[in-house]
């Protein structure tokens, strides 16, 4: 641990210039006299580290010393490329080593390469969770990671959304996948592959038992499939529906990219209501288009099919019973 400490010294000065024994502390959560001593180990070890006292003092290295000390090691080079996404990383049980990975990465580059990439931590953030959700995390997490990697079957016992609700089940898991904000584990079983969302893993072992991952299997492409097909079932039919001003200007933001790209293009002037747009969209069920366009209120009018502008007619007059009191104040 303080080896890599002494070396983390190193390459913080070289991609930094100089720093304060409390800037070093800070960075590497050590305290200053850790740092201290560390710095005294260094010049012990003939490395040509200086320091001076006072207001604008600090350590830096001779000018012109760059450390050879820069490979990265497997898990720092697995880090590097979640780099965009350092919350993932950390879930992930990367964090640390992202981190030092970069660091590795910018002592090696030439000075301008280094700037560079500063100038896009700086510039270029991906934030992946939703608006109105921060995602999902789950402390089985790392160890789903870390089998996916090791290639060994875990058990698990994992909730479901039809009965029986709770099953266990030994999976092959073959890859992880972040979709807005929530993990995935695609894994096989019972010879299907199947996709685990890893919140729901109640209980996990990680089994000595090894699998073996089909040399014909990819996650990109079984991703795309499964996207496509969950698309696909979702859609159970169209809604006619009229939209004020000022539900229009809220469609990009309330509705799945779907819906937003056919209210687009089938929309034009309403011939009723002046100003308003209708359009045709997709829906899934009753309950959930109604959940969807509730979030509307009064902005939105659906026309067709009749079953959805009942069960919306049903909503609105309970609404209005509620909110005016009807049958007195609770007690």
């Amino acid at each position: 641990m303080r080896a890599s400490r002494l070396v983390s010294i190193i390459l913080l000065l070289q991609t930094r210039g100089r720093m304060t024994a409390q800037e070093l502390a800070d960075e590497l959560e050590v305290s200053v006299r850790t740092i201290y001593r560390d710095a005294e180990s260094l010049h012990e070890a003939g490395i040509p580290l200086y320091g001076d006292a006072g207001r604008d003092g600090g350590y830096q290295l001779l000018d012109g010393y760059r450390t050879r000390l820069t490979g990265l090691t497997s898990h720092e080079a697995d880090a590097v490329f979640l780099a965009a996404v350092p919350k993932a990383a950390a879930e992930l049980g990367l964090g640390t080593v992202m981190a030092a990975a970069q660091l590795k990465m910018k002592a090696a580059m030439a000075p301008e390469l280094a700037a560079r990439a500063d100038r896009i931590q700086q510039r270029f953030l991906l934030d992946a969770p939703g608006w109105y959700s921060d995602g999902d995390s789950s402390e089985h997490l790392p160890a789903v990671a870390g089998a996916v990697w090791d290639q060994r079957k875990v058990e698990v016992l994992y909730r479901r959304w039809r009965e029986p609700t709770d099953v266990t089940r030994v999976l092959d898991p073959y890859g992880i996948v972040l979709k807005s904000g929530k993990w995935y584990v695609v894994a096989g079983c019972d010879g299907r592959v199947n996709t685990y969302r890893v919140s729901q893993i109640l209980k996990l072992l990680v089994l000595e038992e090894e699998f073996t991952r089909p040399a014909d299997f990819s996650l990109p492409g079984f991703w795309r499939s499964q996207v496509s097909q969950f698309r696909t079932r979702l859609v159970q039919g169209d809604a006619v529906i009229r939209m004020s001003p000022l539900g229009v200007e809220r469609v990009a933001d309330l509705m799945p990219s779907d819906v937003v790209k056919a209210f687009q293009e089938t929309g034009h002037d309403d011939p009723v209501r002046e100003g308003w747009t209708r359009a045709t969209v997709p829906i899934e069920s009753l309950i959930h288009a109604e959940t969807e366009f509730l979030k509307f209120g009064g902005e939105v009018e659906v026309l067709e099919p009749q079953a959805l502008r009942s069960r919306l007619t049903e909503t609105a007059r309970a609404l209005a019973a509620l909110y005016a009191g009807v049958g007195g104040d609770p007690v």
